[in-house]
């Protein structure tokens, strides 16, 4: 079958190195990334403080820029922040909870970060969390996320595709069901930018969270914040920082808020961060969402088939329409196998109570699923997962 996606292996050099299928967890790296660190320390090492004026102050917006078309959003509305879970913080800070105004819904299958900081901060800020429970570990019954919203509803927080399944939640009937009763939604889409098309207008989501160190191929401590239009310039986070004031360089004590995505940033950004995430985010645009949407649930397809024919449990959806870009393999002895496949330069990673999740993306050959899944067969019937086994797991 002819790939067309495939020419663009070359801007990924990892690739010709090993078997890349853990773009779920970090991206490959796209060749001209050195190139733009270069430019971030020559700037450093010839401009001095200068480079904060010249470019470096408004980074977390221009790269937001570079993501917006992504989520379907456009110029200025999107910032950037070094994690997801402090984007979150910042969403979860900006509202109050006055009963009877005082739930935020989320689920049993979302991010633990993100599960830390809402549980960690809900209670002192007087909101109480209702998380609707998953069946069967792969997806959340949608009927019971809209039971929950409800007229004490203030936020409803959950994740667009569930990490350890790659189940896709209905996110356009959440937000109609949130919107009706008066509640607002925070979309956790780490999962979905990058490898299926997101669009914030159509769905009408209030805030979208996301990171280029997956899909996106950006690299760790770019994550970034959308916030719609709608509330953005009537809220006010309490996580915040002089980045969001309207003169910053006014060094005033009294907080007065900027306008627009500004109003959302907080101290001062990681600035080689913001250099790093630049070459992803262009290279998915020119490759095409569509595309790499199709792609994906091809080669997912591929996955599942392959897994059934050697009697697999599979921890991801059947329906292609609810399954993202990862399909999690529940063999026996999963973490030393796992372990016994980066061994042979097959990146995959682990994950308690999905198995190895293997993460194919535009750049996948269709070759290297066969051959890891014949990897897997072999290090099974060989018992080379012998080795690996009773090992402290490390988090790939």
């Amino acid at each position: 079958m002819s790939d067309s996606l495939l020419a663009y292996r070359a801007e990924f050099p990892i690739v010709d190195r090993v078997t890349y299928l853990v773009s779920n967890s970090l991206g490959a790296m796209p060749r001209a990334v050195p190139d733009r660190l270069a430019e971030y320390a020559a700037s450093w090492n010839e401009r001095g403080v200068r480079a904060w004026a010249d470019r470096w102050w408004s980074m977390p917006l221009t790269v937001g820029d570079e993501i917006a078309p992504l989520l379907g959003a456009g110029p200025g509305e999107v910032a950037m922040f070094p994690n997801v879970t402090l984007a979150q913080a910042a969403v979860l800070s900006a509202l109050d909870y006055t009963p009877p105004r005082d739930t935020i819904v989320m689920t049993g299958l979302d991010f633990p970060s993100v599960r830390y900081v809402y549980d960690q901060l809900a209670a002192r800020l007087g909101a109480r969390i209702v998380s609707v429970p998953s069946d069967d570990g792969i997806g959340i019954d949608i009927e019971r996320v809209l039971a929950a919203i409800d007229e004490r509803t203030r936020l409803v927080a959950v994740s667009h595709v569930l990490f350890r399944s790659a189940y896709i939640l209905d996110v356009d009937a959440i937000c109609r069901r949130a919107h009706d009763a008066g509640a607002l939604v925070s979309l956790d889409a780490f999962h979905s930018v990058g490898v299926m098309p997101v669009d914030v207008r159509a769905s009408g989501v209030d805030f979208l969270t996301g990171g280029v160190l997956k899909r996106l191929c950006g690299g760790p401590g770019g994550a970034f914040l959308y916030v719609s239009p709608r509330v953005r310039d009537a809220l006010e986070p309490a996580l915040t920082g002089w980045q969001a004031h309207a003169r910053p360089f006014a060094f005033e004590l009294e907080m007065e808020y900027g306008h627009g995505a500004s109003r959302w940033l907080n101290g001062t950004p990681v600035v080689p961060a913001l250099y790093a995430a630049l070459e992803g985010p262009r290279i998915v645009r020119q490759a095409g969402i569509e595309a790499i949407r199709a792609k994906s649930v091809r080669q997912t397809a591929r996955l599942v088939s392959l897994a059934d024919a050697h009697g697999w449990p599979v921890n991801a959806p059947r329906d292609p329409a609810r399954r993202g870009g990862t399909v999690a393999f529940d063999v026996p002895n999963g973490y030393a196998v796992a372990q016994a496949l980066l061994a042979r330069d097959i990146l995959v990673d682990y994950r308690p109570d999905a198995g190895i999740r293997v993460a194919p993306h535009f750049y996948t050959d269709d070759r290297e699923i066969d051959d890891a899944v014949q990897a897997m067969e072999s290090i099974l019937e060989s018992g080379a997962w012998q080795r690996f086994a009773g090992k402290s797991s490390v988090v790939t």
